[in-house]
């Protein structure tokens, strides 16, 4: 997370020096999400038939091939290819996410997936600092630092990072790789459908937010990629504030559901509000509310996703949920420059906060899931 945070506030920067247009900077944004929505529900098939270790090594290596591209990107195609590369290797979150209910009693779930919200969080407050700080190098410093430490992550997990997924556990028959994604549509009022709409639409208000921040920042308060990291490392922290130590105490005092529909009401009026300060002091009031949303929405929602799931589906569950959030990932950045170049420089966040609070609806129409057999054990 720390290498994807490196290039992500600069690719916008990046791009307006290959003469690229706010909506072609949408576009490059959402090809990586292309590219891990397409990808996700097969590393979330291969981890259930052939175990979690195994796709994350392997996306771990196609993200640092991408990073080295993007190092090198002379030409906005090429920046381009960097962002599916990356996007590819970017679609084992889900398996991630698998990795932690594969090794954690149910009931310690929510915590534990909000320690590892957090740890992408450090990541993502980190990242612009030091990208930002390496741009200074040249060019090509930010792709190639941030290599480097995709592959040091590579050889730490061939090392040490055991596999989670238990011997011996039976795997349902394969049927095509969409089947679970179209499921979720043609059953909406399902449970574990329900979860994965709210947190796709989660996704897909913070994803409007962070994609269209930088171009935001640069024309209402003259921000550039020298000063981006900043804003991005006030997010970021704040972000693993919430999950790393707020987060478990809120969720015991009043549940995941509490939490997921508590994110979302905070995370809707977060985007609300984003576009009416004038001032720097204003924004950074505001600033918060936003991941304070997202730390209590995405890690309660998950796991209450878990709880709902057969142990042997798991995988392929946490893989639609990130398929959805892909989707969300590829409309947030298109919608939002779309209207930022088109309508005002205001008008992305307002157009995400409806969506939110339309589809977050739903956070209030949902039972907890049952409890499943094997969180007796």
């Amino acid at each position: 997370m720390i290498g994807f945070a490196m290039v992500l506030p600069l690719m916008p920067y990046y791009a307006l020096k290959l003469a690229a247009t706010p909506e072609q900077i949408g576009f490059l944004i959402a090809s990586f999400s292309i590219a891990q929505l397409l990808i996700s529900p097969v590393w979330g098939a291969v981890s259930d038939r052939y175990g979690r270790r195994p796709a994350l090594l392997i996306g771990l290596g196609a993200s640092a091939i991408a990073y080295v591209v993007f190092g090198f990107a002379n030409s906005l195609w090429l920046l381009f290819a960097s962002r599916i590369i990356q996007g590819a290797g970017g679609g084992t979150t889900g398996v991630a996410q698998a990795y932690v209910a594969d090794t954690i009693k149910p009931s310690d779930r929510a915590r534990a997936l909000g320690w590892l919200s957090a740890a992408s969080s450090l990541g993502v407050s980190l990242g612009p600092v030091i990208g930002s700080f390496a741009a200074h190098w040249g060019q090509e410093a930010p792709g190639l630092v941030a290599a480097v430490l995709c592959l040091l992550n590579m050889i730490f997990a061939w090392r040490w990072l055991p596999e989670s997924r238990p011997a011996g556990l039976t795997v349902p028959p394969r049927r095509p790789i969409w089947h679970a994604a179209l499921t979720i549509l043609q059953h909406p009022g399902r449970p574990v459908s329900r979860l994965i709409l709210i947190y796709g639409a989660g996704m897909l208000g913070f994803s409007a937010m962070t994609s269209i921040l930088p171009l935001f920042l640069n024309a209402r308060f003259g921000v550039t990629e020298k000063t981006i990291g900043y804003f991005f490392l006030y997010v970021g922290a704040l972000s693993f504030v919430m999950r790393s130590v707020v987060l478990g105490p809120v969720v015991a005092r009043i549940g995941e559901m509490g939490a997921m529909r508590v994110g979302t009401m905070t995370l809707m009026l977060g985007l609300f509000v984003y576009p009416l300060p004038r001032t720097l002091w204003l924004l950074a009031a505001i600033i918060p509310l936003i991941p304070i949303g997202t730390a209590l929405l995405f890690p309660a929602t998950t796991s209450l996703m878990s709880r709902a799931t057969p142990q042997e589906e798991l995988g392929v569950t946490m893989g639609v949920a990130q398929t959805f959030a892909g989707l969300a990932r590829v409309i947030a950045p298109l919608v939002a420059t779309v209207a930022y170049q088109r309508i005002g420089i205001g008008s992305p966040f307002i157009v995400a906060g409806i969506i939110v609070a339309l589809v977050g609806v739903l956070a209030y129409r949902i039972a907890a899931p049952p409890r499943l057999a094997s969180e007796e054990t």
